[in-house]
């Protein structure tokens, strides 16, 4: 499958209000809006992502995975952030934008921000799991300042991620799987949150690409 930037499962969102993500406790039976897709990046990508790109994509054909929300996948996200005890779990694609096939999250009437299912390439911390292809853990991600100045950060009011790399035999990277939340966590679960990230990851490329014989 070539690269193919009209997916119909990729059309671009209008940009909402962007308010503070509520705190823990807070029940005022309104919710927020969606994390804000961002701007399009101008101008063709740079040559290396656009041949990841048509890499993903034509491995995604040839194992007949959809970039359509999925509710297998929505399951294993919940699961993962239910483990954690994180607000949002995600199984993400790392297609023309951050494509959310599995997604938990909040009830609409929680008062916590409700996502949407697609994401700018420039927002979050994937993007860096996926250049490392490595996980990632942020206890507090303002520990840190490579990756306090964020999008999301700034403008959601995120405080823990931890996300692991969704990588195919062929060493293609498909995208992520994360789990984030309002509140930091203590330096000593990081170890654990880490694992039960890579392990649904592991959970998603066998769904993906099961091994031979099983």
């Amino acid at each position: 499958m070539s690269y193919q930037p009209t997916d119909r499962h990729l059309t671009a969102q209008t940009d909402p209000t962007v308010l503070s993500l509520p705190h823990r406790g807070m029940r005022n039976g309104l919710h927020g809006p969606s994390i804000p897709s961002g701007p399009s990046v101008a101008g063709p990508p740079p040559a290396h992502r656009a041949i990841e790109l048509g890499q993903r994509y034509e491995l995604l054909e040839r194992l007949g995975v959809s970039s359509a929300a999925s509710q297998d996948f929505d399951e294993l996200a919940q699961d993962m952030a239910e483990k954690a005890g994180f607000l949002y779990g995600f199984v993400n694609l790392f297609l023309e934008e951050q494509t959310f096939v599995g997604l938990h999250q909040p009830p609409a009437d929680s008062g916590y921000v409700i996502v949407g299912r697609t994401m700018s390439h420039d927002h979050g911390w994937c993007p860096e799991v996926v250049a490392r292809k490595k996980a990632l853990p942020l206890h507090d991600v303002h520990a840190s300042p490579r990756f306090s100045g964020n999008q999301v950060v700034d403008a959601v009011g995120i405080r823990s991620y931890f996300g692991a790399p969704l990588i195919h035999d062929s060493g293609t990277v498909l995208g992520t799987v994360c789990v984030i939340d309002p509140e930091k966590r203590p330096l000593h679960e990081a170890r654990r949150l880490r694992d039960i990230v890579i392990s649904a990851g592991a959970q998603v490329m066998d769904r993906i690409a099961p091994a031979p014989g099983r």
